[in-house]
């Protein structure tokens, strides 16, 4: 990886099982209701949706009887190497210290819409009017969330006020000082689309602690230093070295993929899928290593 990533003790992060999800559309409907995100009256024009959780369908584009299709939901990949930070003049989009959350300062942002047009994946939304609910919904607004208004650009922040909640939790029971780094147990704070999916098919926690349920997954039973320094680096391949090449090879969960892992953006959220063809589609660097084989 080329660009320097910032170092975190925690790393917060998503792992969704491909191969469980339905295309149900639950996370999409757990998001909106979460976060305040306003009605949109044609969801269908992608200039104007506001969604922060889409989901995907995918084909492997054979015909009948070995047609198969997959459903990839998309929230915000909350890279480790965030282009979206990197062109903001306003400094309205940074790589949060709490977990390596990208977050959005909604009152710093005039609407340039730089980030949205540095995203690969189309994780960033503009406001192009003032948002507006059906007579009645407006009663159903969380009061943790704010509503951002017209010329704006919003995003998934991946249910960051529940985590100020798990945290002001765990100060209240006793267990921390004021100044001193909150742990949180696996399940303390997950996101909305995590709590909502019925297939359980979304896992959250922190991607570095070995007793969270996305580390078992994606690391098993690998030394919690190694898989640490290996996403400091950016977590790049399904294997590597940590410590510069020289210490201990870190091997990812071979079913396990990032979007456009080629771009060296080091998301931190993570697909699997058994199917290969799922997993080609997700990674193009992988596709091209696979036709070049051939």
């Amino acid at each position: 990886m080329s660009a320097k990533i910032k170092k975190f003790n925690t790393v917060w992060g998503m792992v969704v099982d491909i191969d469980k999800c339905t295309g149900c559309g639950a996370c999409m409907v757990a998001c909106q209701a979460e976060n305040n995100v306003r009605i949109t009256t044609d969801a269908s024009n992608k200039l104007r949706t506001n969604t922060w959780m889409l989901v995907y369908q995918l084909t492997n584009g054979e015909s009948f009887p070995h047609h198969d299709v997959a459903y990839l939901p998309r929230p915000c990949q909350h890279c480790g190497v965030p282009s979206c930070v990197s062109v903001c003049p306003a400094i309205a989009t940074d790589k949060n210290e709490d977990g390596g959350i990208v977050s959005q300062i909604y009152p710093r942002c005039f609407g340039c819409r730089y980030c949205m047009a540095s995203c690969p994946y189309h994780a960033r939304y503009f406001n192009w009017y003032d948002p507006h609910w059906p007579e009645g919904m407006d009663k159903t607004l969380s009061p943790d969330v704010s509503v951002r208004p017209r010329g704006v650009v919003e995003k998934c922040s991946f249910c960051h006020h529940r985590l100020m909640e798990a945290k002001d939790r765990a100060r209240a029971q006793g267990n921390y000082t004021p100044l001193e780094t909150i742990h949180l147990p696996d399940g303390e704070y997950i996101t909305a689309c995590t709590e909502t999916c019925p297939n359980g098919a979304i896992t959250f926690g922190d991607l570095k602690d070995p007793e969270h349920q996305v580390y078992k997954i994606l690391w098993g039973e690998q030394d919690a230093e190694a898989v640490s320094e290996y996403l400091d680096m950016g977590g790049d391949g399904p294997t590597a070295h940590h410590g510069e090449g020289h210490g201990p090879l870190v091997t990812r969960n071979p079913n396990a993929f990032r979007l456009l892992e080629e771009l060296g953006t080091a998301p931190q959220v993570y697909y699997v899928s058994r199917r290969e063809w799922v997993r080609k589609q997700g990674n193009h660097s992988a596709m091209e290593a696979t036709q070049a084989h051939h």
